[in-house]
């Protein structure tokens, strides 16, 4: 199993970061991606790579963080995403069902950072929530210039999905599926995405699986319960669960160019 998205810079990680890595390699994990958001979060997630053996991490700036893109925050962006442990640009892309930054601001923020995962040749890792169509405008001039694109987190239609496996996403999948009141819609869409475009993923501390008992009290998410949303995922689309894990681990691979 590989987590593609934990937010381990997160504060809720502050107090015992170590013991939390601990638990997650202690459950099967062989390894996990460190989401950045924002300059700051991307230097300490390229950090924590060199801290933590297999983990890698992402550099880039989140559309909630897109008012704040300058031709500064390109250049660091640059530099960070050349340094040992960074394997992607992102997380980026765009999220009009809160607009903590314009929807023009997000635009031109998602547009130069695919422009930079261009010029580095860099696989993209995305974000897009009520912004499918625009979305979907502003990535396909640049899909034949990156090397692969995940879209972190779906949540998305069944025509949505059809259109990011049209256009050769990656897709990730979260514990949002577990949630039976919100993830039903995503759960009846597994079966329809090929088992060689999968991703799981736990976007750590977020999203805590609402089946998994117990719960811990801290209601925090952890990337120990990949296991968990992994044999949920295998469950519902009716495959063997590490038929499954070993098929997300070679997809990992192949997209991020990493090997563990």
């Amino acid at each position: 199993m590989f987590d593609i998205g934990v937010n381990l810079t997160s504060s809720q990680f502050s107090r015992d970061r170590d013991e939390v890595v601990e638990r997650a390699f202690a459950t099967g994990l062989k390894g996990m991606l460190i989401t950045g958001t924002n300059p700051e979060e991307s230097d300490a997630a390229q950090q924590l790579t060199q801290r933590y053996k297999n983990c890698w991490s992402t550099a880039g700036v989140h559309p909630h963080d897109s008012s704040r893109w300058t031709p500064e925050v390109a250049d660091t962006l640059r530099r960070l995403a050349q340094m040992p442990g960074v394997v992607a640009v992102g997380e980026c892309g765009l999220d009009f069902n809160r607009n903590f930054s314009t929807p023009q601001e997000q635009e031109i923020a998602f547009s130069a950072q695919l422009a930079l995962a261009a010029e580095l040749k860099m696989p993209v890792f995305l974000h897009c929530r009520e912004a499918h169509d625009r979305f979907i405008t502003l990535l396909t001039p640049w899909l034949d210039k990156l090397p692969g694109a995940v879209l972190h987190c779906f949540t998305g239609t069944r025509e949505e999905l059809q259109a990011c496996l049209a256009h050769g996403l990656y897709i990730g999948i979260t514990g949002w599926v577990c949630d039976e009141r919100r993830g039903l819609e995503l759960r009846d869409l597994l079966p329809f995405i090929p088992a060689e475009r999968l991703l799981i993923e736990t976007d750590a501390p977020w999203l805590l699986p609402r089946d998994l008992s117990p719960k811990p009290s801290s209601r925090r998410n952890e990337p120990a319960h990949l296991s968990h949303i992994l044999q949920r995922i295998a469950h519902w689309r009716g495959d063997d669960a590490q038929a499954l894990s070993d098929m997300t681990d070679r997809n990992v691979k192949k997209v991020f160019g990493i090997d563990f």
